[in-house]
């Protein structure tokens, strides 16, 4: 999903340069428990969520070196799970691909969710090549809802190759699994259950997992941010309701399966919290966005 893009405009330079003063990078590692509000520029800054979100994240914590304080990313549970832990003050920011619901503000009534935007990216319906070079290189909404109920079982019923499925779905919870849901079934994306059937059907985790699983299975389809299928020559994503996943489709919403990437905190950020997401705006944190084959904020004209 490469175009070319337009580097952001530094107004929050100030807020970077001081944050280069501020934050520092130790091992990445599952978040420990304490406050849920960052407020100081010392100890440790624990952010946790999507793994979509994560090498963003990563990469701003590696570019933020000082001795006064250590920041932890991790993506336990991906985009809910991190909603969860900031709303159980586990975490001082929670990275999601999704908004967050109001399901999750009823249950954490007295967290108040700040999210903040730093990107877009695309949820690609992504296939092993053997299926697009076969003759498959788009799909209906109606396809591709046969396809996740599993009522498809061979390409070649939607005009691919003779080569039998097998469907890698996100599990319940994951930013990628709500976006599909919400696109192939409504705003409430109430999908069936999963068919338990089918020995060719499997539940994956987070976007490095799916990756691997598509990448060693022929025949194989999942839904995966188009972000992790660069360099990875052994898979495509399709054209989805006539719409290919390129950041134009994404930046004017064209594209049906295109979200928002945040950094959610409890209460407008403060402290280290506010320095490391002021970093992720600025100029120097947004190219990270681009890095990734992501969408930044100028580029959505946000």
């Amino acid at each position: 999903m490469r175009t070319p893009t337009t580097s952001r405009p530094t107004r929050l330079a100030a807020a970077a340069a001081l944050a280069f003063g501020l934050l520092v990078l130790s091992a990445c590692g599952a978040s420990s428990t304490g406050a849920g509000k960052a407020s100081a520029t010392t100890g440790t800054l624990r952010v946790s969520g999507s793994t979509t979100v994560n090498p963003v994240a990563a990469d701003a914590a590696s570019a933020l070196r000082t001795k006064d304080l250590t920041i932890t990313v991790d993506t336990q549970g991906g985009s809910a799970g991190g909603i969860t832990q900031l709303g159980q003050g586990q975490i001082d920011i929670a990275m999601s691909s999704k908004p967050v619901g109001d399901a999750d503000k009823a249950m954490f009534a007295k967290t108040d969710f700040v999210s903040t935007r730093i990107g877009a990216d695309a949820v690609g319906i992504v296939v092993r090549k053997e299926v697009y070079d076969g003759g498959l290189t788009a799909i209906t909404k109606d396809q591709l809802r046969m396809l996740f109920e599993g009522k498809i079982t061979n390409w070649k019923q939607l005009g691919g190759p003779d080569l039998a499925t097998f469907v890698y779905d996100k599990e319940p919870g994951r930013g990628t699994r709500e976006v599909l849901d919400k696109f192939l079934y409504g705003k409430t994306g109430k999908a069936p259950a999963p068919p338990t059937d089918n020995a060719r059907y499997a539940v994956v985790g987070g976007n490095e997992e799916t990756r691997t699983k598509l990448e060693s299975t022929q025949g194989s389809v999942a839904p995966l941010s188009t972000g992790f299928v660069l360099g990875h020559p052994k898979l495509v994503a399709l054209t989805v309701a006539g719409i290919t996943p390129t950041n134009d489709h994404v930046a004017d919403n064209t594209y049906p399966l295109s979200r928002p990437l945040f950094l959610v905190t409890n209460g407008p950020p403060t402290g280290a919290a506010k320095a490391f997401i002021d970093y992720v705006l600025s100029a120097p944190g947004q190219a990270l966005v681009t890095k990734h084959d992501y969408l930044t904020l100028a580029q959505l004209k946000v």
